[in-house]
């Protein structure tokens, strides 16, 4: 009787043991390991995203991880300032109001001090300040196909006061708009549902892009990121190349690439407010011929979605969306529909769809 009761024990333990393994299982699949690359050229948005991720997904950023951003902010504003003098004198123009000219010279030659602690002058916020409101600046700006300034310039230049102060502490939105060039290839880990996302951000860079054949294996998904707004802008590593031509070329030698066969593309049309504030401005039809809406948004936005599509010969999946990198609104929305995507993929992949 002992012996059958222990044989029936065991037997059910195993059988126990079975469906725990198989519910584990099942679990484990569910809740898979999820490999994006953030792909995309030089100033695309991708370094946005991935802050954007602690943001929504990690609790966001400490005070000292905030701090650790104002030396970024301070140079972002300086460089942004020199470069706006080195457009004036590119361009043979002047500010407009003479203690205007003193400041220029006064920000050419300033050299920013990044030991830990330090910040910047009030004579330098004050010099700043009085250019950026020259009334030669409207004008300057209207030429920007011309010269080079950062996306996040004016919103530094507004928040100056703030920037200047001694006690400055950077918030969540200074540290979305913070711009270092990503060298390398970094890494974040986050849950989104039942996914584990693993998340690879590159360097857009011409000289970047040669590491980011290490990161082929098992890609899960790519999110490419387009700047909308750089279909007049030309690459900083090479003035006779149109960035949107750029980033044109190399989505097509990532779609149709072999690594990518059964690989999802989420393509994010970024900067859609830069570039609905540019379109009235700048004709596309300047720089793209074929291009016949005018200035509307939705048809421009049309068109150069139809111009990364027409590249995919290997007709992979292409999931797009208009994006605005800084606004976390917009990107947890899209990230809700991105994570349904990569669900239903993964799903797929395993076989349980």
């Amino acid at each position: 009787m002992g012996v059958c009761a222990s044989a029936e024990d065991r037997a059910g333990r195993e059988k126990s043991y079975a469906i725990d393994r198989e519910i584990e299982e099942d679990a484990r699949r569910m809740r898979r390991d999820c490999k994006i690359l953030l792909l995309g050229s030089g100033e695309s948005g991708k370094s946005t995203i991935v802050k954007q991720m602690k943001i929504i997904h990690q609790n966001g950023y400490t005070r000292d991880e905030l701090l650790a951003f104002r030396v970024v902010v301070y140079k972002n504003v300086i460089d942004s300032a020199q470069a706006i003098v080195l457009a004036l004198r590119k361009l043979g123009e002047d500010p407009t109001e003479s203690q205007n000219r003193v400041y220029a010279d006064r920000i050419l030659e300033y050299k920013l001090d990044l030991e830990p602690g330090m910040t910047l002058g009030p004579d330098i916020v004050k010099a700043v300040e009085s250019l950026w409101h020259d009334p030669i600046i409207p004008r300057l700006l209207d030429r920007g196909s011309e010269w080079y300034l950062m996306d996040s310039a004016p919103y530094f230049f507004a928040e100056l006061p703030r920037i200047g102060a001694p006690d400055y502490v950077p918030n969540e939105n200074d540290v979305l708009r913070a711009r270092t060039k990503t060298t390398g290839i970094s890494e974040t880990r986050f849950a989104m549902g039942q996914l584990s996302i693993h998340m690879f951000d590159v360097g857009g860079q011409r000289s970047e892009r040669k590491k980011w054949i290490h990161c082929f294996e098992a890609v899960t998904s790519i999110i490419f990121c387009v700047a909308m707004s750089e279909y007049d802008q030309v690459l900083l590593e090479e003035s006779g190349q149109n960035r949107m031509q750029e980033s044109l070329v190399l989505f097509e030698s990532v779609v149709n690439s072999r690594w990518f066969v059964r690989t999802s593309i989420i393509l994010f049309l970024n900067k859609i407010d830069v570039f609905k504030a540019k379109l009235p401005k700048v004709p596309l039809e300047r720089y793209f011929p074929d291009y016949t809406g005018g200035s509307d948004i939705n048809k421009a936005a049309k068109y150069i979605l139809w111009r990364f599509t027409q590249t995919n010969r290997a007709r992979l999946s292409i999931y797009p969306h208009l994006t605005q990198a800084t606004d976390t609104s917009n990107i947890r929305l899209v990230f809700a529909a991105v994570k349904e995507t990569i669900l239903q993929n993964a799903l797929r992949d395993s076989g349980i769809l």
